[in-house]
């Protein structure tokens, strides 16, 4: 690889979440403020939406993170759940593991008592569910049926739906108003603008260990801009490309042609989903 190339002591451009890499676009910090207003307010749902991509579960985790350690947070990461599987689920985070076997009264019951106990203790409980798009209608019911829990004066637990703009489509229906009309707050993420774009190829290569001069020359950011359309999944991917190929030439700067070569790549892998990208290698 590159690594020792470029005097980097990690990967620069990875797909993982890794907090460490974080960087506080405007998007993401407003998205970030967004969560923690809604959280302290204690009320209703929150709803995070944006493309694949732009960086939802990056946030998730970053949200989680900075909130006080009296908070009592739920993560959960897949929820393509039955509604009974999804409580059980729900349970298990709250520490309250169950026989698989526990009917929905039996869960419910379960995951109601322990939130009036933190409640008790004066602790606010945090529901995260990442690829929200994905819950069906019932798992959406389900939540719904959990937030209602309260005591007097607030709310036993707050849900924060992150997913793709699908979920708006899927909470837009008539059935699932109730739903809708519960959410209190809203963010719709964004992609990176150009100057941010360059901003963050050079905060990432420097948290990987980087030292020297610019990397990207102009050129490459603008090419790298209108080929990710400004989506860091995306970015991250032609990046990791483009510096390989610099390296393949035992060049230290990366060009506008190492990023068509880094696009032309990717274009024709099926898997990836770059067909719409071959325009810029006309």
């Amino acid at each position: 690889m590159y690594l020792q190339h470029f005097g980097l002591h990690e990967l620069p451009f990875g797909l993982t979440p890794d907090t460490a890499f974080v960087f506080s676009t405007r998007a993401h910090q407003e998205a970030l403020n967004t969560l923690l207003v809604a959280a302290d307010s204690g009320e209703g749902f929150i709803k995070i939406t944006g493309e694949v991509g732009t960086g939802k579960t990056l946030l998730c985790r970053r949200f989680l993170a900075t909130l006080p350690d009296g908070a009592v947070t739920c993560y959960l990461p897949n929820p393509n759940h039955t509604p009974r599987t999804l409580l059980l689920a729900v349970a298990e985070e709250l520490g309250r593991a169950l026989p698989a076997a526990a009917d929905e009264f039996t869960l419910l019951k379960t995951i109601n008592q322990t939130l009036l106990d933190l409640a008790a203790q004066g602790r606010r409980v945090i529901v995260c569910v990442d690829e929200a798009q994905a819950l069906s209608r019932a798992s959406l019911e389900t939540l719904r049926l959990l937030s209602n829990l309260e005591t007097e004066k607030r709310k036993l637990m707050q849900v924060v739906l992150f997913g793709q703009p699908e979920l708006d489509a899927k909470l837009a229906r008539p059935d699932l108003r109730q739903l809708r009309q519960r959410i209190s707050f809203h963010y719709r993420l964004g992609t990176l603008s150009r100057e941010e774009l360059r901003l963050y190829l050079e905060h990432r290569l420097r948290v990987a260990g980087y030292r020297g001069a610019e990397v990207f020359s102009r050129a490459a950011v603008a090419t790298l801009h209108r080929a990710s359309g400004g989506t860091p999944r995306l970015v991250n991917i032609l990046a990791h490309k483009a510096l390989l190929a610099v390296f393949g030439a035992g060049g230290v700067l990366v060009e506008r042609r190492h990023v068509r070569d880094a696009v032309r790549d990717t274009a024709d892998a099926p898997s990836a989903g770059f067909a719409w990208l071959r325009w810029l290698l006309r």
